[in-house]
């Protein structure tokens, strides 16, 4: 089923929900409004019905784009490219076919429709999140969720860099051209002020308790997660450590 969210953007739920993924994946098909070529970001996990779907709604696909690298999003890569024979782009070549990979501050058009990509690393080194200046949306991949916060997992993700995506993001909010942020899983923010403020103090929060916990003795990563996360079901403790491992290269920088 294709959820209408804005005048040029739409998603699809893969079935793919889980701990880490939520609901699933949304999968954003971007086409200004007439237009017959589209632009699918992040087709997601190789799912027959999931990439027939995403086909059938997408019509003539000009380009695929993708957030970052995890399989969630990527792991149909090849079956869209198939499907549709439309180039792909990411910030790493790995995740590109028949065109170049994506550069900071580009303009991309197709048919009318304007996307601006914003480098945005922190739950990976490639995060991307694309903006769309017409109706003034941020596609945010992984970075922003629309339910709960992200992990920033080390080595891959890094929180310094994350940081300061959070608060790039924040200052296009401030500055009037982000009003809705369309995640790569969750719901849709329509209060993404309120969001990102929240995300910042949740950080700065654990920060400290991280600090709190190292000053009472804790020596490794998981003698932090058992101490922090403790109100955290335990099955989310090996991705807690991972945050922990990045919160503490943080502090230790």
């Amino acid at each position: 089923m294709t959820t209408s969210v804005t005048p040029r953007a739409s998603f699809i739920l893969a079935d793919n929900p889980g701990i880490m993924t939520l609901d699933g994946t949304n999968t954003w098909i971007l086409r200004e409004p007439g237009a017959t070529r589209s632009v699918v970001v992040d087709p997601g996990p190789d799912i027959a019905e999931h990439v027939d779907a995403v086909v059938a709604a997408a019509g003539e696909v000009a380009l695929v784009l993708f957030t970052h690298h995890h399989w969630d999003h990527t792991d149909a890569l090849e079956s869209i490219v198939r499907a549709t024979g439309a180039p792909t782009r990411a910030l790493s070549p790995d995740y590109t076919r028949s065109a170049d990979p994506l550069r900071d501050g580009e303009t991309l058009e197709v048919d009318g429709l304007t996307i601006e990509v914003v480098t945005a690393p922190g739950h990976t080194k490639d995060s991307v999140a694309f903006l769309l200046p017409q109706d003034r949306a941020l596609l945010s991949g992984d970075m922003v969720l629309g339910r709960g916060t992200t992990v920033v997992a080390h080595p891959d993700g890094a929180l310094g860099p994350y940081l300061d995506s959070m608060r790039r993001f924040r200052a296009l909010v401030t500055n009037g051209q982000v009003e809705t942020i369309l995640p790569g899983h969750g719901p849709v923010i329509d209060d993404p002020g309120a969001v990102l403020d929240f995300y910042l103090t949740h950080r700065e929060e654990r920060l400290d308790q991280v600090r709190s916990a190292l000053a009472a003795g804790a020596v490794s990563a998981r003698d932090v997660v058992e101490t922090v996360y403790a109100d955290v079901d335990p099955i989310l403790w090996d991705a807690a450590e991972l945050s922990v491992r990045a919160q503490l290269e943080y502090l230790q920088a």
